[in-house]
């Protein structure tokens, strides 16, 4: 049975990896201030034409290949075609988290864009949608809440691209050694969750699905790293977060108490770009250049797991049987439709009724189609 001093401990040990690590697919904290690091540049070599990269192998076009269970949209049609636009004078600047959207395009061989990005890396989505909003990227990569929390406090953004990612291992969990085995055990516990993140949503939906609210719990909202020591040290009962840190925290001897899958959660992540990229016709073909590299790089990253777990081990310091066991759960893209749009507009519609955000959200003027036949491109 761990201690509190040996939890401290062990905090002192994972808070320098952690601080390495969050998922583009899910990560999101407090909504402090959007502080990137110094953007990094990947320099324009490829033709200059706004034209889909080839891809490497057969997976990287198609998800049924290497998940026979997924719903392919590729055979819904051919890609809408434009006329090319010379993109060698085009800077897309692309928030990111921890490197994960970069580090996947260079591992599946596409990063060659006949344009410049600008990388600039973000701990979490909220910071990353303030950068956004206050146009110091173009485009980023989001868990499920953050878009509607940005809606809700006025953002001028739109969602362009949408993936699921099943979660198995996103939840809420509790010390080894705690007499809470239920969500209904949560009552009168302090809670850390991030504000804002698509583990508030589980938080939330966990309540409303037994009987409780927001104020039968103390809710902590803390970033991902500051609640991992917070946890480890007793301070809080309960902590409501997504992988990696769930997996480690398990590996520690934590245990959850229930998972986003079985709340019926879809575990959506969405590519964010302003409405001023998008009023710009040579950012637009940008765009749909590189949403077809991260729907490839997905694919890629389906049908090599050894590789990409041995390459994000490198990258956030993980043993690599970690990284293999988090990256088993394949991302698989959907498309933005009324299946998409119904699903975060429940969830809006539950934050704002609890009184979460300070304002009701029509998701569907926030979410744009135009890119659906990047995901169904074959």
């Amino acid at each position: 049975m761990s201690t509190p001093s040996t939890r401290r401990a062990r905090a002192l040990v994972l808070l320098p990896i952690l601080s390495l690590v969050a998922l583009s697919a899910c990560g999101s904290d407090d909504g402090g201030s959007a502080a990137a690091a110094a953007p990094a540049t990947a320099a324009a070599t490829a033709p200059a034409a706004a034209t889909a990269p080839a891809a490497t192998d057969p997976a990287a076009t198609d998800p049924a290949a290497t998940d026979p269970g997924a719903t392919d949209p590729a055979a819904t049609g051919p890609a809408v075609t434009e006329p090319p636009v010379d993109l060698s004078d085009v800077t897309l600047r692309v928030g990111d988290q921890v490197n994960i959207t970069q580090t996947g395009l260079e591992v599946a061989g596409l990063a060659d864009t006949p344009y410049t990005i600008e990388w600039s890396a973000f701990t979490s989505g909220p910071p990353l949608l303030e950068a956004l909003a206050a146009d110091a990227i173009d485009i980023g990569g989001v868990g499920d809440a953050p878009p509607i929390f940005a809606a809700a406090g006025g953002a001028a953004i739109k969602a362009v691209f949408v993936t699921r990612s099943p979660q198995v291992n996103h939840g809420i969990l509790v010390h080894g050694d705690s007499d809470i085995t239920d969500v209904a055990g949560l009552k009168g516990k302090t809670v850390a969750v991030a504000k804002g993140s698509a583990a508030h949503w589980i938080l939330l939906k966990a309540l409303q699905d037994n009987g409780l609210t927001v104020d039968d719990v103390e809710i902590a909202y803390l970033q991902p790293a500051d609640a991992q020591a917070a946890f480890q040290s007793d301070s809080v009962d309960a902590w409501v977060i997504w992988d990696p840190y769930s997996a480690l925290a398990q590996s520690q001897g934590a245990k959850l108490i229930v998972t986003g899958e079985q709340l019926g959660i879809l575990g959506l992540g969405f590519q964010v770009a302003s409405d001023g990229a998008l009023a710009d016709p040579a950012k637009v073909a940008a765009i749909r250049d590189f949403l077809g590299r991260l729907r490839q790089a997905q694919a890629w990253q389906r049908a090599h797991k050894d590789d990409w777990a041995a390459k994000y081990s490198e990258l956030t310091k993980l043993p690599v049987d970690l990284a293999k066991q988090m990256l088993a759960v394949d991302s698989v893209p959907l498309l933005i439709d009324d299946e998409t749009i119904s699903a975060e507009q429940a969830e809006a519609d539950a934050f704002f009724a609890a009184g979460v955000i300070p304002a009701a959200v029509d998701f569907a003027s926030v979410a744009d189609d135009r890119f659906n036949d990047v995901t169904t491109a074959g």
